[in-house]
């Protein structure tokens, strides 16, 4: 790939996606984005780039960030924030919304839908009393290929081999042909939104716990701040903000701190500071 079409598509992802690219993942955009010339009927990588930088081709531009977009994502994935929502999380909100009744849950850049999924899975176990509460799961996602993919629920063996224990695989999957599709009542009770965090999204609302899991890593340190800042304004007083085990919000975001005592899970920091006092 040429030097000047690089630098073009590197720039247009990261103001598009936020998605930076060292010129070492050269052969990563030449791998990704090969599949869209024969896609679009075009004659190579160079023209593919051509037509990109015609501002007027929304639905090209489309197809070349989601191509680019990371969507790695399997069932309860590193178990333990699952673990965390379960014991310590949801069992707090149960207490300080007793008069609302109602929970919200933001699962941000949520992929193929496997991390809203567990969290369906993981009420529907709990025996907790969740009775005549309303617990919203919103995921939201950059790729609209994914979100229709999550919409849908179905998965192949592959995916539903990585991470979903076989009991809950047998409760809550039907096989469909050779692939397995989560039951609708589960499906029922996730909405699944566009959403691009680098814009505002302060449509969706306020959320209790807002999970943006090994999303920050792909982010240069401005983005990575700009966005914070925006999900920090969404967190609930007293709400809960999942981050992946890599990132941190140190050198980040003021308005953060860590859970004192859980690994991976934020707050605000006047929150901290009332748990720590």
């Amino acid at each position: 790939m040429k030097p000047d079409d690089f630098d073009f598509l590197s720039r247009f992802l990261k103001d598009s996606s936020g998605l930076v690219l060292g010129a070492e993942k050269s052969y990563l955009l030449e791998s990704r984005l090969t599949p869209l010339v024969r896609k679009w009927k075009l004659k190579d990588l160079d023209d593919l780039v051509g037509e990109t930088r015609k501002t007027g081709n929304k639905e090209l531009r489309r197809d070349v960030v989601e191509a680019m977009t990371t969507n790695e994502s399997f069932f309860f994935r590193d178990s333990r924030p699952f673990d965390q929502f379960r014991d310590i999380v949801l069992p707090h909100l149960l207490k300080a919304r007793a008069s609302s009744r109602r929970i919200r849950i933001l699962c941000a850049a949520c992929s193929s839908g496997q991390e809203p999924y567990s969290l369906a899975m993981l009420l529907e176990e709990s025996r907790l009393d969740l009775k005549d509460w309303q617990i919203d799961i919103i995921g939201t996602d950059i790729s609209t290929e994914m979100l229709d993919k999550a919409r849908k629920g179905l998965y192949s063996q592959f995916e539903v081999q990585r991470g979903l224990p076989v009991k809950l695989l047998v409760k809550y999957f039907e096989q469909v042909g050779d692939r397995w599709q989560i039951a609708s009542r589960l499906r029922e009770r996730i909405q699944y939104r566009y959403s691009n965090l680098l814009e505002d999204t302060s449509e969706l609302g306020r959320f209790d716990v807002i999970f943006l899991r090994n999303v920050l890593i792909y982010f240069d340190q401005q983005t990575k701040t700009d966005v914070l800042g925006r999900i920090s304004r969404q967190l609930a007083p007293d709400g809960f903000l999942y981050l992946g085990g890599a990132e941190t919000v140190l050198g980040v975001s003021d308005r953060l701190a860590l859970m004192p005592g859980q690994r991976g899970i934020y707050c605000l920091k006047e929150a901290a500071k009332a748990a720590v006092g």
